[in-house]
């Protein structure tokens, strides 16, 4: 009776979305078959949400997800154009869509979750760090937005209602994925959906994310995870951004410069010295071609001449205005030179060019892939140990069984297009010790059954339910059995049969040593 209430509600539930939405599409110039794309989406959610809420842990309740979908929508996509795959105008070029923020505007293949990765897209702000984080203001708050984008659509792209299916290629960035989670897992999803929406820049975002991590994991795990996790945000930045990396190019060539005469005083001060005149004598020019109506009005021509149709300045007035405001910023500039011959203000500028060009001297790294795999690998190292830590706090059977689905979700990521992390070789040792400790905290919550007493054997059987993909873990069963002289393990997911492992290392094992029979299906969750 309490399941046929449960599965009215769930139809209620979906009725009243479903017409919210189509009431938001009403209003909207998007195409008809985006508005299907749409309508498809939130209907493939509602199907898949709640196995992906039971695989993964720790993310938002499915009414919640909704909501925040159909708000997506209603505030930031006023036009969604759908591109015919063969059609002879490709204005996507080689893209698979596009997005214009400033105009909130989508162009998209018709593939719903490029669809739903483009409108998790439109809705962030490009920057969410502080512009007193030099260089990683900009890198870091990619990351975190691209792995949110990500994880957003994740439940629509790997989940379908019956089954959890992970295609790598589908996958946007697996690098920025991998990152993204390993932050989640460690923070939790509520604190990156705070930081994300935060529309102000009263709050520092980094501060509470280096206090949350030093309280949970300890001031050195925090700053070893975090120089890794900055590293990586600019070489990531390097090999996708082309745009970036000449940026980063350039700005490296300038703090090369300005270190070098920072570390001779005698030149710095030449440096500001000129600085100086060159911006005096520019506030002098723009304060004679503003009380000069002759020299403003060639000021006007001159610079329209070089300005496109959409750019052009309308009228004197608005351009006395501009030159205005271009003299308070270069006073400001001034200002702040003068501040540099300051004594403390000058340790202070050094230690900013300093803490610049530890990120931008990654740049001239020649081997950008074999840096980011290798450095992605430390990240993995230092997770896996912070990751120990949280384990031994779980104090009850409901988190660890939170954290036996979390590990199993972290070990089926992809690490790269070929490999899963449960493959990795350089950081088996770390995986299995996590595992190891999370099977011993389970077992003495009595949440897991005990194959054998010996730790090795009993290992070398349970482990293999962190790689399995059964929505519901809880309903494994195994069952052991004898080949002449060797032995295997069949997996059971419910009364279907899943998999059959063979036991390489139990070649000598004494029916004494199991505290399961031989041939019979049991239950690994008690």
């Amino acid at each position: 009776m309490q399941k046929k209430k449960e599965k009215l509600l769930d139809k209620i539930v979906k009725k009243d979305y479903n017409n919210e939405l189509e009431m938001i599409l009403e209003k909207k110039s998007f195409d008809e078959s985006a508005k299907n794309l749409l309508l498809n989406i939130l209907y493939k959610i509602e199907a898949s949400y709640k196995d992906y809420e039971k695989t993964k842990r720790n993310v938002s309740d499915k009414e919640t997800y909704i909501k925040n979908f159909i708000k997506m929508i209603d505030e930031n996509c006023e036009n969604i154009t759908i591109c015919k795959m063969n059609a002879k105008e490709n204005i996507l070029g080689n893209k698979s869509f596009l997005v214009d923020k400033e105009n909130k505007r989508i162009i998209c293949y018709p593939i719903e979750r490029k669809l739903l990765y483009c409108i998790a897209k439109i809705s962030k702000q490009d920057t969410i760090i502080k512009k007193d984080y030099p260089i990683i203001y900009k890198t870091l708050s990619n990351l975190i937005n691209i792995g949110n984008n990500i994880d957003t659509v994740e439940p629509l792209r790997d989940f379908n209602g019956y089954s959890w299916t992970t295609i790598r290629r589908e996958i946007e960035s697996i690098d920025y994925n991998l990152i993204y989670q390993n932050l989640r897992i460690l923070l939790g999803y509520d604190f990156f959906e705070k930081w994300i929406n935060n529309k102000e820049f009263i709050i520092d975002y980094m501060e509470i994310l280096k206090s949350k991590l030093e309280e949970k994991y300890g001031t050195k795990n925090q700053k070893e995870l975090l120089k890794i996790i900055e590293n990586l945000s600019v070489l990531l930045a390097l090999k996708y951004d082309s745009k970036e990396r000449e940026e980063l190019q350039k700005e490296k060539e300038t703090i090369e410069e300005k270190l070098n005469k920072v570390d001779n005083k005698e030149k710095f001060v030449e440096m500001i010295t000129r600085q100086k005149k060159e911006l005096t004598e520019e506030i002098k020019r723009i304060d004679e071609t503003i009380n000069n109506k002759e020299l403003l009005q060639k000021e006007y021509v001159k610079r329209n001449e070089k300005l496109s149709l959409k750019k052009k300045i309308f009228s004197v007035r608005i351009l006395s205005k501009l030159m205005r405001e271009e003299r308070e910023e270069k006073l400001e500039e001034l200002e702040k030179l003068n501040s540099l011959l300051n004594p403390k203000k000058f340790v202070a500028y050094k230690k900013e060019v300093e803490q610049k060009y530890k990120y931008l001297k990654l740049v001239d790294i020649k081997d950008l892939e074999k840096e980011i795999s290798n450095t992605i690998i430390k990240l993995q190292k230092i997770f896996l140990k912070c990751y120990k830590l949280k384990i031994e706090k779980i104090e009850n059977k409901n988190q660890v069984i939170d954290a036996i689905y979390e590990f199993r979700y972290y070990q089926l990521m992809p690490f790269n297009y070929e490999v899963d992390i449960n493959e990795v070789k350089e950081i088996s040792k770390e995986l299995n010790e996590t595992i190891r400790l999370l099977l011993d905290k389970a077992q003495e919550l009595k949440v897991i059954m005990i194959v054998s007493e010996n730790k090795d054997i009993d290992e070398e059987i349970l482990k293999h339910i962190f790689d399995i993909r059964a929505i519901d873990l809880e309903e494994i069963y195994i069952k052991l059995v004898k080949e002449k002289d060797k032995f295997f393990m069949q997996l059971f997911d419910e009364d279907e049969y899943e998999e059959k492992i063979e036991m390489h290392h139990l070649k000598n094992i004494n029916k004494k040593d199991l505290e399961i029979k031989l041939n019979k299906k049991v239950k690994v969750f008690e």
